[in-house]
């Protein structure tokens, strides 16, 4: 604790910050941050809009690359072409665009609150459904301009009243909220959590969406704890205030490439055996929801806050959320074509079943081992 309030290079003491917490969310208090876009907000905020600036654009490179992948593959295919997709150069393109969507998404975890970029994942879907129908052509229907509406709408609202917080992580700041109580029983119950879903996940072999999900989550909730502490002791290394001298920063560093290869591993798994548009947007509910508690627990973004700001950022992720399950519902349905032949419709052919394949099956269908063949008007069999 002395360590804490001694003054170091570029490091405040804890009374400081609690000092500074206090006036952060003083939303009553005359000319303090309300929750609302007025003037003198904009000016404390600047950094945490710039922040917000860089999720949306991360996001939206990051469907455009999406795109432009799912483009590659349908232009090969057309094509016919048998060499592998990662010798396409229009593929490669599209992982540029992904590596630098990611990266303005993981700058702007260190300029902004998580409560504040985790939520704006949504236009990421959005985008990608809005780019698909102008680049694609495929379908628009009602639901994706509803939802592409409630996902702006929603954005706007929890950006205008997000927790203003304005504190910079160091590394001092981050010990501290590492051993902190609050962060210690939440790891606790977090670790429980896990490991009861992970004895159904192992033991019992139960594959079900929500336990794989769940555990997506519980591990988001320390990538993206790790990935704003990372990302802000590399921004104050960068302004002049070196952070990477502190073991906290290795520590977080190896915390977040842990969480973010095991989140990979589950969320391969759920989207191998349900579809991506259940995955999407309830991996979406499930992890925003989860770095929303995780940065309240561990970085105390919403100490403060009044009861209206709180209630209209939740009410703009209800939105966010709502638009995105309206954009994704029931799209991969559009895309089943009729590429099949009913034999039945054939005259002269008289078949006992038809050959089709099953809307979420790998393979085509065949016919049963008794209908390998049928008999024509004169009783001779033949085979079909």
């Amino acid at each position: 604790m002395a360590s804490l309030q001694s003054e170091g290079s570029g490091d405040v003491g804890f009374s400081e910050i609690l000092d500074e917490l206090a006036w952060n969310f003083t939303y009553g208090a005359q000319g303090a941050g309300n929750g609302s876009l007025s003037g003198f907000w904009y000016n404390r905020n600047q950094t945490h809009l710039f922040g917000a600036l860089l999720a949306l654009t991360g996001n939206l490179v990051i469907s455009i690359s999406l795109n432009i992948q799912k483009y590659s593959h349908l232009k090969s295919a057309h094509q016919g072409s048998q060499k592998p997709y990662f010798r396409s150069i229009l593929w490669w393109c599209g992982s540029l665009l992904m590596a630098i969507g990611e990266t303005g998404n993981f700058a702007a975890y260190g300029l902004a609150p998580i409560t504040l970029i985790a939520p704006l994942g949504c236009m990421s879907v959005a985008g990608s459904a809005v780019m698909s129908v102008t680049f694609l052509k495929e379908n628009l229907r009602s639901s994706d301009l509803l939802g592409v509406t409630l996902a702006f709408a929603g954005t706007y609202i929890l950006v205008a009243f997000a927790p203003n917080i304005t504190q910079d992580i160091t590394a001092r700041k981050v010990q501290y909220y590492f051993v902190g109580w609050q962060f210690l029983a939440y790891v606790i119950l977090e670790i429980l959590i896990f490991c009861i879903l992970l004895y159904f996940y192992k033991r019992k072999d139960t594959k079900h969406i929500v336990i794989l999900l769940t555990l997506v989550a519980l591990l988001a909730s320390l990538t993206v704890i790790s990935v704003k502490a990372v990302s802000s002791m590399v921004i104050l290394s960068v302004k002049g205030e070196m952070q990477l001298t502190y073991p906290i920063f290795y520590i977080m560093f190896v915390i977040m490439m842990a969480s973010c290869i095991f989140q990979v591993k589950f969320l391969n798994q759920a989207t191998q055996l349900y579809n991506t548009t259940t995955v999407v947007p309830w991996n979406y509910i499930f992890f925003t929801t989860s770095a929303i508690i995780a940065g309240i627990i561990f970085y105390q973004e919403f100490l403060g806050a009044a009861l209206f700001s709180s209630f209209m950022y939740l009410f703009g992720c209800f939105l966010s959320f709502f638009g995105v399950v309206l954009v994704t519902r029931n799209r991969e349905n559009e895309h089943l074509q009729q590429s099949y032949i009913d034999f039945g419709q054939i005259p002269g052919k008289q078949m006992l079943d038809k050959i089709q394949p099953e809307a979420n099956g790998q393979t085509y269908g065949t016919l049963p081992d008794e209908s390998n063949s049928t008999k024509s008007p004169g009783r001779e069999k033949k085979d079909i």
